[in-house]
C-alpha cells in the first residue's frame, strides 16, 4: 500500500512537472530554440541535481514512462517510411544512407574508443567493454530526426531533388539505426558477459532476430485489428501505447528467463519491434492514415513527458565532467557526416553543389537517439545513466545548430518558398478576385460598396461577354504566372480571392504568398480533397456545401451575431483593423475612449488571439476585430491607421 501510495505521488507530481515544461517547451520556440531542448532543460532543473523536486528514485519508478514512450517513438519511426513517398530517389537515398551509417559509425566508434582514457565511466575499463560501449555509441549517433527535418521543410515549404534527398535519406536512417543498435546491442551485451563471438553466437542473432519480425507481424495484427475496431480514438490510442509496453514488458521477462535457464541470454530488441509494425501498418494496411492521425495527435504529449523525464534523469555530475568528450564527439560526427554525405552524393551522380551542402541536412538529432540512449541506460544498469548522459549532451548540440545549417542550406539551393514580406499599406484597399462568375461579380460589387478598390481578373472573354460587368474594372489575361501578378499590382492587394479550378488557384496563391506576403488568401474550393495544401500557405478556404451547414448552424446557436456578421443587420457591421498609428502603441483599450457602442471582440497578436480586456495594451501591428454601427466605425478605422 505504501509503495502504491508514493507512485501515486511520484505520477503527480510528475504531471505538475510536465505542465510547467510544456510552458517551458514553448518558450524556447519562441526564442528560435527547439522545444526539446526546453523539456530537457525542466527535467533537469527540476530534478535531483538541481532543485530536487523529483528524486532519484522517483524517475526509477517510473521506467514504465520511458518504456511507453520508447514504443511510440519506434511506431513513430516506422510510420514514417512509406515507399510510395521514396519512388524516383532510390539510388540518391541508397548511397547516402550506406555511406553515413559506414562512415559515421566507424569514426564515432573509434573516436569513443580511443578517447575512453578521458571518459570517467570508461576509465579502466578491459579492452572488450571500451569496444562495447564504443559501438553502442557509434550506432546511437548514427541517428537522425525527421520530426526535426520535416518540420523545417513545412515551415520553408521546400520543394525539390535536395529536399526529397534529405528527407528520404533521414527517414531510412532511423529505421537502419534502430535495426543496428539491436545489433550492437547484442554484440555488446556478448562482450560485457565475455560470451564467446564464433557460429553459434551468429547464429544466435539470426534467430534473436527472426523472432523480432516475427513478434513485429504479431503487433501488427494487434494494431491493426484496433485501427479497425469502432471505437474511441482516445480509447484505440491508449491500447496502442499498452501493446508498445507490452512488448518491452515481454522482451524483459524472455531476457531474465534466458538469463536464468540458459547458457546465454536472448535478447530481443523491443524497439526493432515496434519500429517494423509501424513501417508495415503505414504501407500493408488500410487503417494507415488512422494510424498516423494517432500518432500526429499523441506525439506532442508523448515528448513532452519523454524528454522531460530524461532531463530528470540526467546526471549534472557526469555531465560537468564529461562535456570537453561531448563537444569532441560532436566534432567528429560533424566531420564523418560532411565526408559521408559528399562520398554518398558522388557515388549516386547527385549535383556538385548538393553534395557540398548535404551534410547540412543530417546534423539534427532528436527522439530515436534519445530514446536509444535511455534504451542503453535500462540495459546496461553498469555504466548505463552516464553513457546516456554523454550521448544526450551530444544529442542537444546536434538538435541546436542543426535547423540551422538545414535552414541555410535549402535557402542556398533555392528550394524553400516562405513567405514574402508584404507591402506597406497604402492606404488603399485593393482586391484582386480571379474568375468570373455570377459569385465573383457580386463579390466586386460589395466590396466596392465599402470603398475597396477591386480587379476582377478572366482569362475566357466569352466568360466576360456573358455576364453584365461594366461596372468592374475586369483585366484580362494570358497566363497566370508571376509577371501577370505583378502586372495586376498584386504587390499592393490587401486580398486575393480565387474562384478558379483548384489547380489553377493553389498557383496564384502560392506566388502571391511566395513573391508579395499577401496576409488574405481565399479559395472558393469546389471539394475538400486540396483542403489540405491550401490550409499549409494560410488560405481561407470556403467549400459551397460546408459552409453552408456552418451558416445555418451558426444561425440556429447565434441568430444575432450572425447576421452581425453577414451584414444582414443594418445598423451594424464587423470589421479587422491593424494598428498602424505609432501613437496608439502601447495604450490600453480603456484608455482609447471609443464610441460607447463599438465593442473590440479580439486582437490577433504574433498568430496568437487574445481576448480583449480593458487592461489589454495594443501594439503595433496587432489586427483588431470589432463590431459596431458602420459610422462609428470607420471613425475607428481612421484613428487605428493614422
Amino acid at each position: 500500500m505504501e509503495n502504491f501510495t508514493m507512485n501515486l505521488i511520484y505520477i503527480s507530481s510528475f504531471a505538475i512537472i510536465a505542465l510547467a515544461s510544456k510552458q517551458i517547451g514553448d518558450f524556447f520556440s519562441k526564442i528560435k530554440l527547439p522545444k526539446i531542448t526546453g523539456y530537457l532543460f525542466t527535467g533537469l532543473v527540476t530534478g535531483a541535481f538541481v532543485l530536487g523536486f523529483f528524486p532519484e528514485n522517483a524517475v526509477r519508478q517510473l521506467r514504465f514512462v520511458d518504456n511507453i514512450s520508447l514504443a511510440f517513438i519506434a511506431f513513430a519511426a516506422g510510420n514514417e517510411l512509406f515507399l510510395p513517398e521514396l519512388k524516383g530517389r532510390f539510388k540518391s537515398i541508397g548511397w547516402v544512407t550506406f555511406s553515413l551509417v559506414t562512415v559515421t559509425f566507424t569514426l564515432v566508434s573509434l573516436a569513443v574508443f580511443f578517447l575512453a582514457d578521458f571518459i570517467p565511466f570508461m576509465s579502466g575499463m578491459p579492452t572488450m567493454s571500451l569496444v562495447a560501449v564504443s559501438i553502442l555509441a557509434g550506432a546511437i549517433l548514427v541517428a537522425r530526426s525527421p520530426s526535426s527535418a520535416i518540420a523545417i521543410v513545412n515551415e520553408l515549404r521546400a520543394k525539390g531533388p535536395f529536399t526529397q534527398v534529405i528527407l528520404g535519406v533521414t527517414v531510412v536512417m532511423d529505421v537502419v539505426v534502430i535495426a543496428l543498435f539491436a545489433l550492437s546491442a547484442s554484440v555488446a551485451d556478448a562482450l560485457l558477459t565475455k560470451v564467446s563471438i564464433n557460429i553459434g553466437f551468429i547464429l544466435l542473432l539470426l534467430i534473436e532476430f527472426l523472432i523480432a519480425l516475427a513478434a513485429a507481424y504479431a503487433v501488427f495484427s494487434i494494431i491493426n485489428g484496433l485501427l479497425a475496431a469502432r471505437i474511441n480514438r482516445t480509447i484505440k490510442t491508449g491500447l496502442m501505447l499498452f501493446v508498445g509496453y507490452a512488448v518491452f514488458a515481454l522482451s524483459s521477462w524472455v531476457r531474465e528467463i534466458s538469463h536464468a535457464n540458459l547458457p546465454f541470454e536472448v535478447l530481443i530488441e523491443p524497439l526493432l519491434v515496434c519500429m517494423v509494425a509501424g513501417f508495415l501498418v503505414v504501407n500493408y494496411s488500410k487503417n494507415r492514415a488512422e494510424f498516423s492521425r494517432m500518432l500526429h495527435d499523441t506525439g506532442p504529449l508523448v515528448y513532452i513527458v519523454f524528454f522531460t523525464l530524461t532531463g530528470a534523469s540526467l546526471k549534472l555530475n557526469v555531465l560537468a565532467s564529461i562535456w570537453p568528450i561531448a563537444l569532441a564527439l560532436f566534432v567528429v560526427r560533424l566531420i564523418s557526416i560532411m565526408i559521408s554525405s559528399f562520398a554518398g552524393g558522388v557515388l549516386a551522380g547527385d549535383p556538385k553543389q548538393h553534395n557540398k551542402l548535404k551534410w547540412m541536412g543530417f546534423v539534427t538529432q532528436a527522439g530515436v537517439a534519445l530514446g536509444l540512449a535511455k534504451e542503453v541506460s535500462g540495459e546496461f544498469s553498469a555504466f548505463g545513466d552516464a553513457f546516456a548522459t554523454m550521448i544526450i549532451a551530444v544529442v542537444v548540440l546536434n538538435e541546436m545548430v542543426g535547423p540551422i545549417f538545414f535552414k541555410y542550406a535549402v535557402n542556398r539551393v533555392g528550394e524553400a518558398h516562405i513567405r514574402g514580406k508584404s507591402a506597406p499599406f497604402d492606404g488603399v484597399r485593393d482586391a484582386i478576385i480571379f474568375g468570373v462568375k455570377a459569385q465573383s461579380v457580386t463579390l466586386a460589387r460589395q466590396l466596392e460598396k465599402y470603398d475597396w478598390q477591386v480587379k476582377l481578373v478572366c482569362t475566357d472573354r466569352e466568360k466576360i461577354e456573358e455576364l453584365d460587368v461594366s461596372d468592374i474594372s475586369v483585366r484580362l489575361v494570358d497566363e497566370l504566372n508571376l509577371e501577370t501578378l505583378r502586372q495586376l499590382d498584386a504587390e499592393h492587394a490587401d486580398a486575393i480571392v480565387c474562384f478558379l479550378p483548384n489547380d489553377q488557384s493553389y498557383q496564384v496563391c502560392s506566388l502571391a504568398y511566395e513573391h508579395f506576403g499577401t496576409e488574405t488568401l481565399v479559395v472558393r474550393l469546389r471539394d475538400r480533397s486540396d483542403f489540405e495544401r491550401f490550409h499549409q500557405l494560410g488560405v481561407l478556404v470556403v467549400e459551397p456545401q460546408t459552409a453552408v451547414m456552418g451558416l445555418l448552424e451558426h444561425f440556429v446557436r447565434s441568430p444575432v451575431g450572425t447576421s452581425i456578421l453577414l451584414g444582414y443587420d443594418e445598423d451594424q457591421d464587423m470589421i479587422d483593423q491593424e494598428i498602424r498609428n505609432p501613437g496608439i502603441h502601447g495604450m490600453a483599450l480603456r484608455d482609447l475612449r471609443l464610441p460607447l457602442d463599438v465593442l473590440v471582440l479580439s486582437i490577433q497578436r504574433d498568430g496568437y488571439t487574445l481576448v480583449s480586456r480593458g487592461f489589454t495594451r495594443l501594439q503595433l501591428g496587432d489586427k483588431v476585430t470589432m463590431v459596431g454601427p458602420r459610422e462609428k466605425l470607420e471613425e475607428v478605422v481612421l484613428r487605428f491607421a493614422a
